[in-house]
Order: C-alpha cells, then sequence, then structure tokens
C-alpha cells in the first residue's frame, strides 16, 4: 500500500485546506478612515481641554495660599561649592581638640555647604550648620 504525501508542502496531513482573505470594499474602508479620523479629532480636542482646564485650576490653587501646597513652585537656591577641609582647618584653628572640631566641621560642612566666618559663633550666617544636633540633641557642628 502506497504511503499519501501532501500535495503542497505547506499542508500536512490533518490540516484543513486554507480560507482565502476577505477582501474590504474600498466603501467599507472610506467610512472605517472617516471615523477613524473622527475619533481622534475627539481625543484632541478632549486633550485640549483638559490641559486648559489643569492650567486654570493649578492657577486658582496657587492663588488660594496654602491649599495649594502640592503645586506651589520651590524655588532652590544654587549649592556653592566651597572647599570644606579649608573652611573647617579656618573654623577650627584655635580648637583645643583640632580632629574632633575638623571632622564635625567637615561633616556639617558636606551637608550644608557653608561654615560660619571666625573660630567660634556666628551661626547666624549659617542656619543649616546651627540647627543639626547630634543624638544627645546637642549642637553638632562646633
Amino acid at each position: 500500500m502506497p504511503i499519501k504525501r501532501p500535495a503542497s508542502s505547506f499542508q500536512s496531513y490533518n490540516s484543513k485546506p486554507r480560507k482565502h482573505l476577505v477582501y474590504i470594499s474600498q466603501e467599507n474602508m472610506k467610512i472605517f478612515t472617516l471615523v477613524f479620523i473622527a475619533i481622534l479629532l475627539i481625543q484632541v480636542f478632549a486633550e485640549a481641554v483638559s490641559f486648559n482646564n489643569a492650567e486654570d485650576t493649578a492657577a486658582q490653587i496657587e492663588k488660594a495660599g496654602n491649599e495649594g501646597a502640592l503645586f506651589k513652585k520651590i524655588h532652590h537656591q544654587p549649592i556653592r561649592k566651597i572647599n570644606c577641609g579649608h573652611a573647617c582647618a579656618r573654623r577650627c584653628r584655635k580648637s583645643s581638640r583640632k580632629n574632633v572640631c575638623k571632622r564635625a566641621c567637615k561633616s556639617c560642612c558636606a551637608r550644608c555647604h557653608c561654615v560660619p566666618p571666625g573660630t567660634y559663633g556666628n551661626k547666624e550666617a549659617c542656619p543649616c550648620y546651627a540647627r543639626l544636633k547630634t543624638h544627645g540633641n546637642r549642637p553638632k557642628c562646633p
């Protein structure tokens, strides 16, 4: 008994014959295109309206004061680069424990990017430096 082979190399024994593709008429394609363009225009219009409403809402919230805390603009001052080693050496030059003073001063300088002038006091010139505390709630920065 001879073995039957498929007529084409793309069909197997169990596959069904392939159906022809369904062609869309030109009228249906034109209608589909018009509907698609209409949907895109509606979406563009909705985006424009929501964008304008968002600007108005943000302006109203900003005028309202504290209620608009989420939308308020925060202006940061640019961070000045300073030589912490030199500034702390100048700050700690009259200290009885220079190494301890310099270590604490460098830590504060790295965090605050400023060191008050002079060897003692003047912390009002650098509020961040004055605010830092140790775990024992004592001033961290010399």
